[in-house]
């Protein structure tokens, strides 16, 4: 009799679950430095779905449809169990991280929602599972350091990022452990309000973006390498770097120059990423290591980060460029992916196609305190955003005079701009820097077709080129078209002689797009005029290569003779080359003798990467080392092969979207 009570008692008892709650799992709970991994686990799954996701987070308490990226689970060889795994890499955004997993399903796709790449964005209905949060350890030092030349060659201007506006400063010194020398930095940062559209000023968009410090560093020795670190005391102090001070009696100039690279991220996001950009800053990489103490700098020519109002995308900028940034100078000018908004003050009516919202509201703001270039240039944004800084400057390196332009403000005759350009070209010492090189964003000339930038390269044309050909600049690079083209000596669309056979030289300059850092939309050629839907794309005869493949250029100076290289990413070959003497003659133009034979035909042909057109000549550049650069990538290998492995955004059985390439990505 005493057994019916329990049993009864036991049948009226709820009935438990037959399926287990979501379970997710992340560790560790703390990491060191950004790029450092998490290892994300999940396990009951109810019905697996190949669009069910895996949301990151940070700040970690955002709504759900405000990630910073996302993950689809299939990416999991073992997802269709319901149970997987993904590792990430995660970038030190001043703020912990959390992570969720959606459930989603095709019928749930609604087609007004959107990335960049015209993906539907992931649903946020059906919340399975969160976990949170991971932080990075305090006391580490500051992050994203980076370098940059003052207008005193004895200065070294160090630049970092922190989680609060404290005292910090530099150490430095000659030796590694003998940094006995100390510079104070100054602070600054902007606000959610000085943005000027969205979704740089959305919640969407916005991110805590930290406390940017600025020191320079004084009275350097000609050409040696010093020994540096930042923070303080009280918040830790970074790990040690070096950097090696400029020569200005040196008869040698070395630099590493492109534009349009972005950066890679290890998740999907509102924005497209762009993976080669982790290789350019391989190949560079192995390259400033191959030049032992000579001193080098980069030169980045507009959109820098590709950011367009998503502020955690400069913090994976930063991340990614500090292995070489925080060893030699890192120039910048501005690009229409910085700068551009609807209400920009300069915007003449001649220029409805040109400059439009590219720069997702940020509107110069975090470009201009980010970066301290040389020089006081500024233009006001006529709104509550500070001036924008860092338009256009110069600067010698070795035997080469650099000067930088904007193309995203006024550069008309009569302008402040026009008017430093046309002064600094007159001034410039021949004798002391044969070889004057100017850069900007926007090309002068470029065979794409791109037509919405005519007006202003008609423009350029009118204003600029009388400039340099008057001035004997020697070479005109630029960025936007992300593709690799060489011109000949050009002036008013007319190829100068260029000294072969006997022939008088003309000292024209020679202008170069070498904007295949990274962004991966890439344009076609001009078609011809009269079958303008046709893939045909004729190489007129002032282009005389033109190439496809990722990349960056190499250029090295003496006195006599400067060299740019274009050097390609899937090989870290040289797959093209000039030569251009003092006075202006071009030796040559070619393609180093590891090219094929193949790659050396006429460049007439149909093909849009139709390569180089006419004969060409075997480079007799020997300043890379083939058996060293195998070496010394052993220092950069550890950082690209982690954060390659996370980059790929479709796993060999997951779902993935196919990028779509459209003509707002110039």
């Amino acid at each position: 009799m005493k057994m019916i009570p329990l049993l009864i008692l036991l049948f009226l008892a709820p009935t438990p679950s037959l399926s287990a709650p979501t379970t997710l799992t992340v560790t560790p709970k703390t990491l060191i430095k950004s790029g450092d991994t998490v290892s994300i686990q999940w396990s009951n799954v109810p019905s697996p779905s190949k669009l069910d996701w895996l949301g990151i987070y940070s700040p970690p308490d955002s709504r759900h449809d405000h990630f910073i990226g996302y993950k689809f689970l299939s990416e999991s060889p073992t997802w269709a169990s319901g149970s997987g795994s993904i590792s990430i890499p995660l970038t030190n955004l001043r703020s912990s991280y959390s992570f969720r997993i959606f459930h989603w399903a095709d019928s749930e796709i609604n087609p007004k929602k959107q990335d960049h790449d015209h993906n539907p964005l992931p649903g946020t209905a059906h919340l399975l599972a969160s976990a949170g949060s991971v932080g990075f350890e305090t006391g580490r030092g500051p992050e994203q350091v980076h370098l940059a030349f003052t207008e005193d060659a004895s200065e070294m201007r160090v630049m970092f990022l922190a989680e609060d506006g404290e005292k910090r400063y530099v150490k430095y010194g000659e030796k590694k452990d003998q940094m006995g020398h100390v510079a104070a930095a100054s602070v600054e940062r902007y606000e959610r309000g000085q943005m000027c559209d969205k979704p740089a000023n959305s919640s969407i968009g916005w991110r805590d973006p930290g406390w940017i410090f600025d020191a320079v560093i004084k009275g350097l020795k000609k050409g040696v390498r010093y020994y540096y670190k930042v923070g303080s005391d009280s918040k830790g102090w970074s790990e040690t770097h070096s950097f090696v001070s400029r020569n200005e009696d040196s008869n040698e100039t070395i630099a590493f120059l492109f534009g349009d690279m972005g950066a890679a991220t290890p998740y999907t996001t509102f924005e497209r990423t762009q993976d080669e950009s982790i290789s350019t800053m391989k190949w560079i990489h192995r390259d400033i290591e191959a030049l032992g103490d000579k001193p080098a700098f980069v030169s980045h020519i507009g959109d820098i980060s590709y950011a367009r109002g998503y502020s955690w995308l400069w913090d994976e900028f930063f991340a990614l460029i500090e292995p070489v940034a925080s060893r030699v100078a890192y120039h910048v000018c501005i690009g229409n992916h910085e700068y551009d908004w609807p209400l920009q003050p300069w915007k003449p009516d001649w220029s409805y196609t040109v400059y439009g919202t590219d720069g997702g509201g940020e509107c110069g703001v975090p470009y201009s305190l980010k970066f301290h270039m040389p020089g006081n240039s500024s233009e006001p944004t006529g709104t509550r955003a500070p001036a924008t800084r860092n338009l256009y400057y110069s600067f010698d390196m070795g035997v080469v005079h650099f000067v930088y332009i904007s193309t995203e403000t006024n550069f008309l005759r009569g302008s402040n701009q026009y008017n430093f350009i046309k002064h600094d070209l007159e001034s410039v010492d021949r004798k002391k820097t044969p070889f004057v090189v100017v850069q900007g964003h926007r090309p002068m000339y470029t065979t794409s077709n791109e037509n919405r930038d005519a007006p202003l390269r008609n423009r350029m044309l009118e204003h600029l080129e009388p400039l340099f050909v008057e001035n004997n600049v020697t070479l005109a690079l630029w960025g936007h078209v992300h593709r690799y083209e060489r011109f000949c000596p050009l002036n008013n669309f007319t190829c100068g002689s260029m000294g072969m056979d006997g022939e008088h030289s003309e000292a024209f300059p020679v202008h170069i797009v070498i904007g295949m850092a990274g962004q991966d939309w890439q344009p076609i050629w001009q078609p011809r005029p009269d079958h303008p839907d046709d893939p045909v794309f004729p190489q007129p005869m002032r282009s005389l290569y033109r190439g496809g493949e990722f990349g960056y250029t190499r250029l090295v100076a003496t006195k006599e003779k400067l060299t740019l290289s274009y050097v390609g990413n899937h090989d870290g070959e040289v797959h093209d080359m000039v030569e251009i003497l003092a006075s202006g003659e071009v030796l040559s133009g070619g393609v180093a003798a590891s090219v094929k034979e193949s790659e050396t035909t006429s460049g007439s042909g149909s093909g849009s990467d139709s390569g180089p057109r006419g004969e060409l000549t075997k480079s007799t550049f020997s300043w890379f080392v083939q058996g060293a650069s195998i070496l010394v990538l052993g220092a950069f290998v550890g950082y690209v092969i982690g954060y390659i492995s996370h980059t790929k955004k479709a796993a060999t059985s997951g779902r993935s979207w196919t990028p779509v390439k459209t003509n707002e990505d110039a």
